[in-house]
């Protein structure tokens, strides 16, 4: 239950610590039940040479729970509302970088395999949840999600 008293989803990335949360309000049409995020290695005990695999878990995990059939998210790469955002030019220099990081699937997954370590990667990871929810959250606003 969500402080307001309506239903809350919530996604976890099991041994990352990185969760995404959204709280249904009658004005916001809730998200697709999330599915189990099993599978992931726990961060805190890769050997060398796992790095690669736990980048790669985080990308399955990231697209299977931010961008799966008739979400938020695939509407977002689906009908380029995020290039539309950015385009906008009424969004901060903050937003804006934010928002570039999940332009595409290819701009997700260049960012987090860019990450030098296990931190890091959980580090990018959180950033493109965040951006997905400031991505939907402005797009919403504008009433360009269905």
């Amino acid at each position: 239950m969500s402080r307001s008293g309506g239903a809350r989803t919530t996604v976890g990335l099991p041994g990352t610590g990185l969760s995404w949360s959204v709280e249904h309000t009658p004005d916001r049409p809730a998200a697709p039940p999330a599915g189990p995020a099993e599978g992931l290695p726990n961060s805190r005990r890769l050997r060398p040479g796992q790095l690669d695999a736990l980048k790669q878990s985080l990308l399955e995990v990231l697209h299977r729970e931010l961008f799966a059939p008739r979400s938020t998210g695939e509407q977002l790469w689906q009908h380029a509302l995020v290039s539309r955002l950015l385009a906008d030019g009424s969004l901060s220099a903050r937003t804006a970088g934010l928002l570039t990081l999940v332009e595409t699937p290819e701009a997700m997954e260049a960012y987090l395999l860019r990450a030098q370590g296990q931190d890091d990667a959980k580090r990018r990871a959180q950033r493109c949840i965040e951006a997905v929810q400031q991505a939907s959250s402005l797009a919403a606003g504008r009433g360009w999600l269905s």
